[in-house]
């Protein structure tokens, strides 16, 4: 037996040719002593033309930039696991890899170099995007087989007159999914009207949704449509309708009974052909229990009701949805982003996301702002997501200013980041970041205006 356990007749090569992983390892200058046979194959260089050249001139990988993973093992002897790219193979085609490295030490202990083992991801993300394929509505995408049910029966309610309550967490999608109810209805051609009622005080909302006429009030000068007229034949969407107050609700629900209502300050009753669709985050059955919420109303809106899970919920659609907001903010910012590293999927699979779906497009928006090469690391990801980063400490280094909360703040901080890296040098930090220069200035404006 050899002192690694091996049969005498068992080379340690021939092991280690034997795996799946590619495997290869490099001296101090960076040159390769060792290079396995499937490291030969998904690189596309033969064992015996890598052995002896700069481990980058064979890999031509976009880590080699920049963020070697090799590179702590020889410095700082640190290991590293999880780390994604890809390489360049010798035809020109990229493979997409998960790498791991460690020190290489010799038998007193001495480092002599570092053994790096990477994958081939190819197929994960060929599946991942068929997965990804598995079904979708509209701008709704999901492999939630709860969300699938509720996304198969979406054309066929759509294509009803019946009034649908959609019921789910802030951020979960309510508007989304009244719009495309609305896109595959008979009414898609005519006007999609949304009005929030959780955001307005009870005269107005009602002034709002039911129009006036001139006179009707002090600064009524002229008459002005409501948005039960302006959403006349097409779909009126009752974002929060929760929050309604009383008054309104019987006024609401005489519309949905007799669809005719008035305008302040009108005495000839209105013809409304709406169709109604209504969301709310809060459980209005309790609210009915409780007389907050008129049990008639509650009845008339519930005629359909889709509930929608909160993205903690459906896991398996965070990666869809990563893809999805990586495509599109690459068309807005005319990025060329190509995916998250291994440890920032991982991160953003563990996350509970309290905002949901609204909120991890924010963190993609966020994460855009601070990448400027192809993948999405943990350094570009908001402070509460870097593992042992405290939100409180300052962003980098001392008198580095306090991360501000939502997007507004995230946006200032990382223009703030930029100009830090490039003294002040407004041109240079929008280049960075992928934004104007009056962007820059926009941004910096606002939060000086707080």
């Amino acid at each position: 037996m050899t002192p690694t356990g091996l049969p005498q007749d068992i080379p340690l090569e021939s092991v280690l040719d034997s795996v799946p992983e590619g495997i290869f390892t490099v001296d101090l200058d960076w040159n390769i002593t060792f290079f396995n046979q499937a490291a030969a194959e998904i690189t596309g260089v033969p064992s015996g033309e890598a052995v002896g050249q700069k481990c980058w001139e064979v890999l031509a990988s976009n880590v080699c930039d920049g963020g070697c993973p090799m590179q702590p093992c020889l410095k700082e002897e640190q290991a590293v696991v999880g780390k994604s790219g890809f390489v360049l193979r010798a035809d020109g085609e990229k493979v997409p890899i998960g790498i791991s490295s460690s020190p290489l030490r010799d038998k007193s202990g001495k480092i002599v170099g570092g053994v790096e083992s990477f994958r081939d991801l190819s197929s994960i993300h060929q599946l991942m995007q068929k997965v990804e394929e598995r079904y979708s509505v509209e701008d709704i995408r999901t492999n939630n087989p709860h969300m699938i049910k509720t996304l198969q029966i979406l054309p066929p309610i759509a294509q009803s007159t019946s009034t649908v309550l959609l019921l789910g967490e802030s951020g979960t999608g309510k508007e989304l999914f009244a719009r495309a109810i609305h896109n595959l209805s008979l009414r898609k051609d005519e006007p999609f009207i949304a009005v929030n009622c959780g955001a307005l005080p009870g005269n107005l909302l009602e002034s709002e949704l039911f129009g006036y006429k001139a006179g009707a009030f002090t600064d009524a000068k002229k008459d002005k449509p409501g948005r039960i007229e302006l959403a006349q034949g097409g779909t009126l969407f009752l974002d929060e309708v929760g929050d309604m107050p009383l008054p309104l609700q019987v006024k609401l629900l005489r519309v949905l009974q007799e669809k005719v209502y008035e305008p302040l300050g009108g005495v000839e009753p209105q013809h409304a052909d709406v169709r109604f669709v209504a969301a709310t985050n809060r459980d209005l059955e309790e609210m009915v229990h409780k007389g907050e919420f008129r049990q008639d109303l509650y009845f008339r809106l519930n005629v359909v009701r889709m509930d929608i899970p909160p993205l903690r919920e459906r896991t398996e659609d965070v990666p869809l949805l990563i893809n999805h907001f990586i495509r599109m903010q690459n068309n807005l910012k005319g990025k060329s982003v190509r995916t998250v590293s291994e440890n920032v999927n991982r991160i953003l699979l563990s996350y509970d996301y309290p905002g949901n779906v609204r909120e991890l497009e924010n963190i993609i928006e966020y994460a855009f702002i601070l990448c400027a090469g192809e993948m999405i690391e943990t350094s570009h990801l908001p402070s509460h997501l870097q593992p042992g980063k405290d939100e409180s400490e300052p962003e980098c280094g001392p008198g580095a200013i306090k991360l501000k909360s939502g997007m507004a703040g995230h946006k200032h901080q990382a223009v703030l980041m930029a100009l830090e890296r490039h003294n002040g040098n407004k041109s240079a930090a929008a280049r960075e970041l992928g934004i104007s220069r009056d962007t820059v200035r926009r941004i910096l404006q606002r939060s000086a205006a707080k």
